[in-house]
């Protein structure tokens, strides 16, 4: 005896398979994403004030690199934390852009300022390590610099110190970038950058 169903073709998808309509599972698969270097900087509770009473809020500081001269920043609000920190993941990972690095190490000293916060970083010889605080390691760390020095001289806001020390990165230039935006030779720049082997 047939299912009163089967004939009509309730519960069949294309091709006669049950419970196969062509749905395509549109997550991306983990083998197809690749592996990050994921740090959360900061969350921090966002409540808003409406008429009707208050929202609730999570807003999380995500910073990502592959550890090889590559690292961005962003920031992911959601209701819930795990929410939160994919959004910023996500955000990150389209932010990010190539640090200049002679070795493991930065080819010149620079200082910049977002907001209230100011940010120091200068190269160091090998074996010096990450001397940085929390947020400007995270960013450091992140990006694969292996010897650096930092020092934050101004707020101690986590969010306007990652984007100090984003800034600082993206002002680094090599004496090739250098030579090649003023049209001349490398040994006519007269700029010599550490090295890293000294």
């Amino acid at each position: 005896m047939t299912d009163a169903g089967e004939g009509l073709g309730f519960g069949r998808g294309r091709g006669g398979e049950r419970g196969d309509r062509g749905r395509r599972d549109r997550r991306p698969r983990r083998e197809d994403v690749p592996a990050l270097d994921e740090r959360v900087v900061d969350i921090a509770r966002v409540d808003k004030v409406h008429k009707g009473g208050r929202n609730l809020s999570w807003r999380a500081l995500v910073v990502v690199g592959d550890n090889k001269g590559h690292v961005g920043a962003a920031i992911g609000k959601a209701r819930e934390i795990p929410d939160a920190i994919r959004k910023g993941s996500e955000r990150a990972r389209k932010e990010m852009f190539e640090v200049p690095m002679v070795g493991g190490t930065l080819p010149h000293a620079v200082q910049c300022r977002v907001q209230t916060a100011d940010v120091l970083v200068k190269p160091a010889v090998p074996g010096t390590g990450v001397i940085a605080g929390g947020a400007v390691r995270a960013v450091m760390e992140a990006a694969g610099v292996e010897d650096v020095l930092t020092k934050s001289l101004g707020s101690n806001n986590p969010v306007n110190i990652v984007w100090a020390t984003l800034e600082c990165l993206r002002e680094l230039k090599t004496v090739t970038r250098i030579a090649e935006l003023r049209g001349v030779a490398e040994n006519q720049v007269g700029f010599v950058p550490r090295t890293g082997e000294s």
